[in-house]
């Protein structure tokens, strides 16, 4: 009778390793798997914001002549506002100082925001200057925006 009890207590034992083992694998490649999901869809949605950022960047004939351009553009937005500021890294290709005004303009080319920040630089610096407009003004991503 006690070797009845020791085979069959063997037989729980090795069965129990042997569906910890199978559940930890099982649980393993799930994991994986939900992580490469998760990565792959929210590298597809920040790609899908870049894409939607379409707004056309136009800079006054003065400015261009003053050396003055843009590199990247990024909207962003505080604790209390949404996307109202708007980012970007100016080029400097002279020496400059003097107030610029950014307008925002719709798809269908109604203003709807404007601020002006002074730009100081010197020839072959770059930097990032923040626009803050209203707090209301909520920056689109298909558009125009000028630097006057």
């Amino acid at each position: 009778m006690k070797y009845c009890y020791i085979v069959i207590a063997t037989c729980i034992l090795s069965s129990c390793d042997w569906f910890k083992q199978k559940t930890k694998e099982t649980v393993n490649k799930s994991g994986e798997v939900i992580a490469k999901t998760g990565s792959e869809f929210i590298d597809g949605v920040s790609k899908g914001v870049e894409k939607t950022f379409q707004n056309e960047v136009v800079f006054s004939d003065d400015l261009k002549n003053k050396g003055l351009k843009a590199g990247k553009i990024i909207i962003i937005s505080t604790d209390s506002t949404s996307d109202n500021i708007l980012s970007v890294y100016f080029i400097y290709d002279k020496d400059i100082h003097q107030k610029i005004t950014a307008k925002l303009f719709g798809e269908s080319g109604q203003e709807y925001g404007r601020a002006t920040q002074t730009v100081k630089g010197k020839k072959d610096d770059a930097e990032y200057l923040d626009f803050v407009f209203h707090q209301r003004t909520n920056i689109d991503g298909k558009g125009k925006i000028t630097f006057e």
